[in-house]
């Protein structure tokens, strides 16, 4: 049971996996420092697996739905 993002939306990062993979056509492991918690990024696809490739400040990476929550949440509260 994963959750769905629709392609383009906001994600924010919720937890740290042990590592990230690269979503390019050969996915390299990267320590999981080059994110970090809280931070955004914008989803490009939905890869075998369960995994998302999401585009990061600093590249796009391959990441399991279980540390991404979508940030779309209605904010009514704005004010002028």
């Amino acid at each position: 049971m994963s959750k769905e993002f629709p392609i383009g939306s906001k994600v924010r990062v919720v937890a740290l996996p042990p590592y990230v993979k690269t979503a390019e056509p050969m996915p390299m492991l990267r320590p999981p420092d080059v994110i970090h918690i809280g931070e955004e990024g914008i989803v490009l696809d939905r890869r075998p697996g369960g995994y998302w490739g999401i585009r990061f400040a600093k590249g796009a990476f391959l990441l399991d739905s279980q540390y991404i929550e979508n940030t779309d949440i209605s904010s009514e509260s704005e004010s002028e």
